[in-house]
Order: C-alpha cells, then structure tokens, then sequence
C-alpha cells in the first residue's frame, strides 16, 4: 500500500547539483526497519544502488558515488532527497525511490516509485 513519488527537474547542466525528491503515501518513513532509497539505471546498463536512509535517519552510499551525493529526509513531509553533485554526462539516467524491507539480514525493495528521466546535458 506505500506508494513513492519521485520529482524533480528533468535535465541538469554538467557540473551543477542534481536535486531530486521522493514523497511517500500510505506509510511512514520512520516506521522501524524499512529503508528508502534511491537507485537509478543508465541507458543500456542495470540498476545501480545510489544511496539509502533507514528509519531511523542513518544514511549509507554506493562507494562510487560516495563523494557527490547526499540522501536526506523531512518526516513533517514524509519526504525523502538525493542530491548528486557535480553531476556529468554519465550520471544520465531514470532514477527511482524505493521502499527496503528487510528479509534475512538483507532485503529487497517492495514497492518503487515509477522513476523519473534526468539528463545530464548542456
């Protein structure tokens, strides 16, 4: 029943900040032991981790993209943001939020947003 909503500008100019929003429907971001994440898929190539915030506000990044990105939340909005920065060309790609439930030490994401295009472009 959640339900996640990304948004955000749809084409960012390199070396600028990527900013992009995720609302959540139908359940809490701080509900004990789900995760909210950010994942995004590149032209042509798989799904790539980027960042999550757990339920209690503790953050972890892909080590590859550690350097640029900030994942943050608003509960009064049930809301949470990525931003990316000092985006390039590469950093094209759909973006999704996801909700994480944990299974067995690990977890899988049970429900996603619908994705959002950001290009990457001058």
């Amino acid at each position: 029943q959640v339900q996640l909503q990304e948004s955000g500008p749809g084409l960012v100019k390199p070396s600028q900040t990527l900013s992009l929003a995720c609302t959540v429907s139908g359940g809490s971001i701080t509900t004990s032991r789900y995760t909210w994440s950010w994942i995004r898929q590149a032209p042509g190539k798989g799904l790539e981790w980027v960042a999550v915030i757990t339920y209690d506000g503790t953050t972890y990044y892909n080590p590859s993209l550690k350097s640029r990105s900030s994942i943050s939340r608003d509960t009064s909005k049930n809301q949470f943001s990525l931003k990316l920065s000092s985006v390039i060309p590469d950093d094209t790609a759909v973006y999704y939020c996801a909700q994480g439930v944990p299974l067995y030490g690990m977890g899988y994401f049970h429900s996603w947003g619908q994705g959002t295009q950001v290009t990457v472009s001058s």
